[in-house]
C-alpha cells in the first residue's frame, strides 16, 4: 500500500494546493453591481474565491470544492457582495457552509422572488439548482464560506446582470437594513 499526501487543504485560513486556483474581485470589476461607487478606490478588494477543481468538468457526478472570502468593507453604505449567479445547468444544486464571520446568502428564483438566509460559522445551506445565489458580508470581519458543487454546473452571471436580486443590503449605524431595488 502507498500513502500519499493530500493534493489540497486548509492552510493559513484558505484552500491551498497544486490544483487550487484563485481570483480576486475588486470594486472596479464590480462597479455595476453597486448603486454608488463614487469616491471609492477601484482597487478596493471585495472578495477572493479559491477553487479546488480536480474533477472532470464534463463528467456528471464529479464535484468541485471552493472557498469565498468576503472582506468587511462597505461601498457607500452597501455591504460587500459577490457577483451572484445561476448555474448554467439549472438542475445542479450546491452546498454552502459558513466557516467564519457573519453575512447573508441572498437567493432568487426565476420569477425574481428574493429572500435571504443568515450565514454564520457552522451554518449549512442547500441551494437548489434553479436559484440564483449571492453572498453578502454584513459583519466587521472577513466572511468565509465553503462550497461544493457539481463540475458540470457552470455559472450564468449574465442572468443577474439582466435582472438584479431585487434588494440591496446596507449597513446603517452598525445595523443591517435592506432596500427594495426591483426594476
Amino acid at each position: 500500500m502507498k500513502i500519499i499526501e493530500p493534493r489540497a487543504g486548509f492552510m493559513e485560513g484558505v484552500i491551498k494546493g497544486k490544483e487550487v486556483s484563485f481570483y480576486k474581485k475588486t470594486l472596479g470589476e464590480m462597479k455595476d453591481a453597486y448603486r454608488d461607487t463614487s469616491g471609492m478606490e477601484p482597487y478596493t478588494l471585495l472578495y477572493t474565491t479559491y477553487s479546488y477543481e480536480s474533477g472532470d468538468s464534463k463528467k456528471a457526478g464529479d464535484l468541485y470544492f471552493g472557498l469565498t472570502v468576503l472582506e468587511p468593507v462597505t461601498v457607500n453604505g452597501e455591504c460587500c457582495m459577490t457577483r451572484g449567479h445561476f448555474h448554467l445547468e439549472r438542475n445542479c444544486a450546491e452546498f454552502y457552509f459558513g466557516i467564519s464571520g457573519s453575512g447573508l446568502l441572498l437567493l432568487m428564483d426565476d420569477e425574481g422572488k428574493t429572500w435571504a438566509e443568515k450565514v454564520e460559522k457552522g451554518s449549512i445551506h442547500h441551494i437548489a439548482g434553479n436559484l440564483a445565489h449571492r453572498l453578502i458580508n454584513t459583519g466587521d470581519e472577513q466572511l468565509k464560506v465553503g462550497a461544493c458543487w457539481p463540475t458540470v454546473a457552470g455559472h450564468d452571471y449574465e442572468a443577474i446582470e439582466k435582472r438584479n436580486f431585487g434588494y440591496r443590503i446596507l449597513k446603517k449605524d452598525g445595523k443591517i437594513a435592506w432596500e427594495d431595488d426591483r426594476r
